[in-house]
């Protein structure tokens, strides 16, 4: 049976061409004017440094981005580990109840951003706890943790058991075979929740503004703040720099993914 060949498709094209428009010529805008002149986002009249060194100068943008750091890093650092324990741990064990765990699991990403936060800070007003950086960090790991579940379960679904049982058989223990034999085959996923659980931290808006204490505000909410006044250039130039650093983490981990698949190729 011959293969039928796809033409060229102008309007395919058209489409395309206006989809990564819309996408990134926002994301091109914030770059372009972080290097402006002008204080005013509107023409660009020339080309400068200056924001760059004035965005270490701003204390409280600074602090905050500080702030996003933390969080980001402390939040997604508990997710891989709980969500990893987690999907191994309903892997590897059959009991009473797991189906509801798992479906249970993806509450925090179905339900809308708003109930989400206005939920844990009902929480944390029960039981009358400040809000604090603390109940930040346990807020985003609330609603990070079920991606890392579900990008390692879905690794896991194509991992062969009985590559474990012949470790166990040549005198491996439990903890030596996860950590030679099973961390190893599920990094690629591991890697994968890692880098959605620290997008979705970044740029947290909705679930930060219900939880964030007073000496512990997030850039978000900081630029939150700030849109009602107009947003100004040393914002554009951190934005720009978060931006940078994203892509530059994405690639790493691109590829270290791909030596990994080569290597179990290999």
């Amino acid at each position: 049976m011959k293969k039928k060949k796809i033409g060229f498709r102008p309007l395919a094209l058209c489409y395309a061409c206006l989809f990564y428009l819309f996408l990134y010529l926002p994301i091109a805008v914030v770059v372009v004017f972080s290097f402006n002149t002008s204080q005013l986002n509107v023409t660009f009249q020339g080309f400068t440094f200056e924001w760059y060194g004035r965005m270490f100068e701003n204390v409280q943008l600074m602090q905050s981005f500080f702030n996003t750091l933390i969080v980001a890093a402390v939040s997604t650092l508990l997710s891989v580990i709980l969500g990893t324990l987690c999907a191994v741990g309903m892997y590897r064990f059959k009991f009473r109840g797991r189906e509801t765990v798992s479906n249970l699991l993806y509450i925090p990403i179905v339900i809308p951003e708003i109930v989400l936060g206005i939920a844990v800070l009902a929480f944390f007003t029960l039981v009358k706890i400040q809000m604090s950086m603390a109940t930040l960090i346990i807020s985003h790991v609330t609603f990070s943790m079920p991606f890392v579940v579900i990008t390692v379960r879905s690794r896991l679904a194509g991992f062969d058991p009985s590559v474990e049982e012949a470790a166990r058989d040549l005198g491996a223990n439990d903890w030596r075979i996860f950590r030679r034999v099973t961390l190893p085959m599920i990094l690629p996923g591991v890697l994968s929740g890692a880098m959605l659980a620290l997008t979705m931290s970044l740029d947290d808006v909705v679930v930060s503004f219900f939880t964030t204490g007073p000496d512990s505000m997030t850039l978000p909410i900081k630029i939150l703040g700030m849109v009602r006044k107009g947003v100004s250039p040393d914002v554009n130039a951190l934005s720009t720099l978060m931006i940078l650093g994203t892509v530059l983490i994405m690639l790493a981990a691109t590829f270290f993914e791909m030596r990994m698949e080569k290597k179990e190729e290999a």
